[in-house]
């Protein structure tokens, strides 16, 4: 099981509990805190290796508390819960250094899901006994070898490939942005790089072809939806 600190920020109490008691069980460290203010104190005075921000806290929103652990910690992955999920707020929440975002209400197995492929897809993930790759339906990617495999297939994804991937993965079952993505992967989202960019989806959507329940989908002028079905 990981070991793990969570800084968990969320406001609303019942809520928090549950959602505490639950990592918690999973083997997480949790450090729970009501509002902006508690959540900078225990981020200093604590290790975090993640932080989970409720967008709508009672002194300063869950963005500008995030612009603030980005002062302390530039690395530390940030994940927004938010019952808002606007092309206008995830752009802000990007912008305000997040890594990923779920919507309320939320499932506990998909959050625990997200937290997990997070820390896996940022190197923050700890513990011997975790496994140091993702199922993404039938195949299973290594970051860290950039090898994607399944059944009778095994592909070295060059360091773009895999870049795009991680990223398509922290927003898995929802959309990702292309404007999102251009900026994460190369900083800039111009013609060259949009050109480029179609070129390794189809790339990446080519080397799923053997589990039809993997999908990326475009939607055009918006971003991708990365689904793996049940």
């Amino acid at each position: 099981m990981p070991n793990n600190s969570i800084l968990y920020v969320e406001d609303e109490i019942t809520l928090a509990k549950l959602v505490a008691n639950s990592l918690s069980t999973e083997g997480f460290r949790v450090h729970l805190a009501n509002n902006a203010r508690n959540a900078i104190k225990l981020h200093t005075q604590h290790q975090m290796d993640i932080c989970i921000l409720d967008v709508m806290l009672p002194d300063i929103d869950g963005f500008a508390l995030a612009r603030q652990i980005r002062t302390q910690n530039p690395k530390v992955p940030i994940l927004f819960l938010t019952a808002k999920d606007s092309a206008k707020n995830v752009e802000e929440g990007f912008a305000a250094g997040g890594n990923d975002y779920l919507k309320k209400p939320f499932d506990l197995t998909e959050l625990i899901l997200r937290i997990r492929n997070l820390l896996l897809l940022t190197g923050h993930l700890v513990g011997n006994n975790e496994k140091q790759t993702v199922e993404i339906g039938t195949y299973v990617f290594n970051p860290k070898t950039m090898e994607l495999g399944t059944a009778g297939f095994t592909k070295t994804l060059s360091y773009k490939e895999v870049e795009i991937l991680r990223e398509l993965l922290k927003n898995i079952n929802n959309v990702t942005p292309r404007k999102d993505l251009l900026y994460k992967v190369w900083g800039d989202d111009n013609f060259f790089n949009s050109r480029n960019l179609d070129v390794y989806i189809k790339k990446l959507r080519n080397y799923f072809t053997n589990d039809p329940k993997v999908q990326i989908i475009t939607l055009k002028s918006v971003g991708y939806h990365f689904s793996v079905s049940k």
